[in-house]
């Protein structure tokens, strides 16, 4: 089985680029922009990527943030995990970041942008992997921050296909940011939000419907509500469930108790992915492959999350066909 998922093309659908900024990239890119961090060694970092909580894994996230500063720093940062991609037979990738945690510290959007997009391009031309960009707002910030960070990402439409929401869920809800997805969904762009991870299930329901989002980022906390789970099924809504990080963030406290299989076999449409790799301990074959160890499921079932991913995605129905079929091909393959 092991060999089976790692072989197993997949798709990402939720992964913060600024969440693979690996201890040996953030300590190169700190003495080349001359920035102090709180870190004396590799062993240091990893040791505070002790998390108890979404707000203690932040508080090290922005910190480490602190260390992007050029175009060159972006691209390298997205080419580092693009070559994980590669390992990781990752055949589509769509990709957040967050600017506001670069522009409220003087960086421009153009920087943040541009030099993740080159590295895109060139893994595009390269690896033959394909990507899309999505923004998204940090939702401890006010409304008044995600306004002014959605009129800079109007000159760059050809780049940016979707606007997110993460950050911290409690205490900022749907409805703090109704207007600008709806301004966002105006201006042409997808939309998708964090919810049902540190939130209820009350939290996926009003981000659906307030934001008229397309996939929920995490999602995890509507088993909460058996009807609600019945009816994403139905509605076949996507959730990007992230399980390494549930289990990182004491979501789920095992591997074992996590319900990404029982939502599966429900028929929802859930995803694997990895949501911040170099802090929870693992990009996509190791959350595929800690969820498989856990749980026992066939290669069909397993292969079923890429299928997901595939329909969830933001590519065109021409390319999701010709990756149904690559799929398709590798479990006749392997079926047994």
């Amino acid at each position: 089985m092991k060999q089976f998922i790692q072989d197993l093309p997949k798709v990402e659908l939720h992964l913060h680029i600024e969440g693979t900024l690996e201890p040996e990239l953030m300590f190169e890119l700190a003495a080349r922009n001359n920035i102090e961090i709180p870190f004396n060694s590799f062993a240091e970092v990893k040791d505070a990527y002790d998390f108890h909580n979404l707000q203690s894994f932040l508080d090290i996230y922005y910190q480490g943030a602190n260390v992007l500063i050029t175009e060159q720093d972006f691209f390298d940062l997205t080419w580092a995990y693009l070559l994980r991609c590669k390992n990781d037979n990752v055949v589509h990738t769509e990709v957040f970041f967050d600017p506001q945690t670069h522009t409220d510290r003087g960086i421009s959007f153009d920087t943040v942008v541009n030099g993740i997009d080159k590295a895109l391009t060139k893994a595009a031309e390269e690896f033959n992997i394909s990507s899309q960009l999505i923004m998204c707002f940090l939702r401890h910030l006010d409304e008044e921050s995600a306004f002014i960070t959605l009129e800079q990402a109007l000159a760059h439409k050809d780049k940016i296909i979707a606007v997110g929401l993460d950050s911290s869920e409690n205490g900022n809800p749907a409805s703090k940011f109704e207007r600008v997805f709806e301004k966002s969904l105006s201006e042409g762009f997808l939309t998708v939000a964090h919810a049902g991870e540190e939130g209820p299930a009350s939290s996926i329901r009003d981000a659906l419907e307030l934001l008229k989002i397309t996939r929920i980022d995490h999602g995890v906390r509507c088993s909460d509500d058996d009807h609600f789970v019945e009816e994403l099924a139905k509605l076949r809504t996507p959730l990007t469930v992230c399980p390494l990080s549930n289990i990182k963030l004491k979501v789920f406290e095992e591997m074992s108790e996590h319900n990404i299989v029982e939502l599966l076999r429900k028929g929802v449409c859930v995803t694997i992915n990895s949501d911040d790799p170099a802090y929870f301990g693992g990009y996509m074959t190791d959350n595929f492959m800690a969820v498989g160890e856990a749980h026992m499921m066939t290669k069909v079932e397993i292969a079923q999350f890429t299928f997901n991913a595939i329909e969830a995605s933001f590519i065109s129905e021409l390319e999701k066909k010709r990756l149904f079929s690559i799929n398709e091909a590798y479990l006749a393959l392997h079926h047994s």
